[in-house]
């Protein structure tokens, strides 16, 4: 499990400025695995699969993950794939707790 994933998402209340700059580019680097940061506002990675059944599976996963941690990502399921798309909408834009949701996908889809 990676440094990320062993964390815990935190509920964000608002009133605290979205990472930036080098803060994301430290935290992409820890996360790795194909995500990418769009226009620094949110994180998206694209999820392949044998077929729909699988791809719904993990969809799924995911949710029960989201549920679990308070934490809900855009989850798109399509036949052999499924693209997460994550922020935080309270400040509109991203969190170290984003991160940690995607590293919990990545070891989901892992295992």
């Amino acid at each position: 499990m990676s440094e990320l994933a062993a964390k815990e998402c935190v509920p964000c209340k608002g009133g605290i400025p979205p990472l930036k700059g080098n803060d994301l580019k430290i935290l992409l680097e820890k996360l790795g695995g194909g995500w990418r940061i769009v226009d620094e506002h949110h994180l998206e990675k694209e999820y392949r699969f044998k077929n729909f059944r699988e791809a719904l599976d993990f969809t799924n996963r995911v949710g029960e993950l989201a549920e679990a941690q308070g934490h809900h990502p855009d989850i798109y399921l399509a036949w052999g794939k499924v693209k997460v798309t994550l922020w935080t909408h309270k400040i509109d834009g991203l969190t170290e707790s984003d991160f940690i949701f995607a590293a919990k996908a990545d070891a989901l889809f892992g295992g």
